[in-house]
């Protein structure tokens, strides 16, 4: 170093900077395409609609959810006898179906797979939920019925970004073809691999695997059940990351072990089912991606100016994801 004149070292040492610079330059995209992670919003999700105000899986639940600010509605899927795939949460008509001056006996009781979809659009869905709620009543409850899968997707269309959980897939063999179908026939599956418009999920790993085989590019949220602990889900990541984006854990089940495990793999967070403001603010800062909640009101209050507009939330939770992706690959 002693030998090289003062002038010729500044000239190297300027070369240096500059081809460092360059350099930095040139990497500077790569650093964009990965930094958007802090800039994805707390995803918004209406359980069952907006489950707390208005009867489950009605569309009014739907309509309302929409309007407090859910970024999604939930459609939890059954299957009749007649291959219809309808909303509904429980296996079984018991607890929220009511028989209607329609109804022949035992319409309104018993499996949804063993009933028709004629039968089951006999039943009235509101009026239990008057009764169970009194101080969320409305008249205008009374008589609401059950409706189809196709019904919700032609009420909104792509107005609306939709997370439909096969239920008991096991019982329902051609579920998950009927699901893919109807997305087709309503053009929601590029905008659900593109943007997350949809997303589907279950607790069987199985159905999801098998949507996975039948659609690689649709994006899949495994749910866990209240039975797991964060040291069970956490054990389970690596599989669950081969076939999903996101995992659905019970909010009993969070810490920031499970959310840091999760984000490792690029798996987004959506506990269920969030109804209290302060649960919500814990779990917010513990790094989850978004909750299920009745009460979507609630939500959108604590999340403030940094909640999603619209429906751009779904689509930058899907840039975020991906970009984890290449960054994780590469």
């Amino acid at each position: 170093m002693n030998n090289i004149r003062p002038g010729l070292f500044v000239m190297v040492m300027a070369a240096v900077a500059a081809a460092l610079l360059a350099a930095l330059l040139l990497v500077g995209p790569a650093w964009a395409a990965k930094k958007p992670a802090e800039d994805a919003p707390v995803l918004n999700i209406g359980h069952r609609g907006a489950s707390g105000y208005a009867p489950e899986h009605t569309i009014p639940a739907y309509d309302l959810a929409l309007k407090m600010g859910a970024d999604y509605i939930e459609q939890d899927l059954q299957l009749t006898k007649d291959g219809v795939l309808v909303v509904l949460h429980d296996e079984t008509l018991n607890r929220t179906a009511r028989p209607t001056a329609e109804s022949a006996p035992g319409d309104c009781t018993g499996l949804v797979r063993e009933k028709t979809l004629a039968q089951i659009e006999t039943c009235d869905v509101g009026t239990w939920f008057n009764e169970t709620y009194p101080q969320y009543a409305q008249p205008e409850y009374v008589g609401l019925r059950i409706p189809t899968l196709e019904e919700v997707f032609q009420r909104y269309r792509k107005s609306a970004n939709y997370y439909i959980e096969t239920k008991s897939p096991e019982s329902a063999p051609g579920m998950e073809e009927e699901l893919l179908r109807l997305m087709d026939e309503y053009e929601l599956t590029k905008p659900a691999a593109d943007k997350w418009q949809v997303l589907i999920q279950s607790f069987s790993p199985a159905s999801l695997q098998k949507i996975h085989a039948l659609d690689p590019s649709l994006p899949l949220i495994q749910l866990f059940s209240g039975a797991e602990t964060s040291g069970t889900i956490q054990a389970k990541l690596d599989a669950t990351a081969t076939y999903a984006v996101g995992i659905g854990p019970s909010k009993a089940d969070m810490d920031k072990p499970l959310v840091d495990a999760a984000h490792a793999r690029c798996l987004d967070v959506h506990p269920y089912t969030v109804n209290e403001t302060p649960e919500m603010e814990k779990l917010i800062s513990i790094g989850v991606d978004g909750m299920f909640t009745n009460f979507p009101d609630r939500l959108e209050a604590v999340l403030g100016k940094e909640a999603a507009k619209g429906k751009t939330g779904a689509r930058l939770a899907a840039q975020v994801s991906g970009a984890c992706l290449v960054g994780s690959r590469g």
